[in-house]
C-alpha cells in the first residue's frame, strides 16, 4: 500500500514541477508574441509588422462594435465579430495611441469569431479591427470620442 502512495506522490509531484515551470516561463508557453508589432508607435507599423504587406479591404462583414462616445478612455469597450469562414485572427488597432495594436486574438479553426475586450485611449481617435480569413486582411474602422483620456490624458 505505501508503495502505491510513493508512486503517486512521485507523479504528482512531477505533474506540478511541470506546471510550475510554465508558471515561472510564460513567454515561452506562449506562442508566437507579435512582439515588434504590439511595440510599434505608428499604426501602419504595427499592421505591416502583423500582417506584412498584404492589402486590408474594408468589409461591412466585419463588425465592430464600440461606443460613440467614451466617457472614460481608460476602459473602452470594444468587441469584433464576423460570420466570414476560416478565420484565423482578430487585432484591434487604436490609431493615435503610442502603441497602437491593442489585442491579437488567434481564432482556433472551428471557433465562432467574437471577441470582446476594454482598450485604453489617450484622445479621440479611431479604433480599427482587422480579421485575417482565408489567408486574406479584412477591416472596419470607427472613430470613438474620448471625453477623459486613459493613456496619460
Amino acid at each position: 500500500m505505501s508503495m502505491n502512495r510513493r508512486s503517486l506522490i512521485k507523479v504528482v509531484a512531477a505533474g506540478g514541477a511541470l506546471m510550475g515551470l510554465g508558471l515561472l516561463m510564460p513567454r515561452m508557453a506562449m506562442a508566437a508574441w507579435a512582439k515588434e508589432a504590439f511595440e510599434a508607435k505608428e499604426q501602419n507599423t504595427a499592421i505591416k509588422s502583423l500582417y506584412g504587406d498584404a492589402e486590408l479591404t474594408e468589409s461591412a462583414e466585419v463588425i465592430l462594435d464600440a461606443p460613440d462616445i467614451a466617457e472614460n478612455g481608460a476602459v473602452v469597450p470594444v468587441t469584433v465579430s464576423t460570420g466570414m469562414a476560416n478565420v484565423e485572427s482578430m487585432s484591434i488597432f487604436i490609431e493615435n495611441n503610442p502603441s497602437p495594436l491593442a489585442a491579437q486574438f488567434i481564432i482556433p479553426e472551428g471557433t465562432a469569431a467574437d471577441v470582446s475586450t476594454r482598450v485604453r485611449m489617450g484622445k479621440t481617435t479611431n479604433v480599427t479591427a482587422v480579421v485575417k480569413a482565408d489567408g486574406k486582411l479584412y477591416s472596419a474602422t470607427k472613430e470613438v470620442k474620448v471625453t477623459i483620456g486613459g493613456c496619460g490624458g
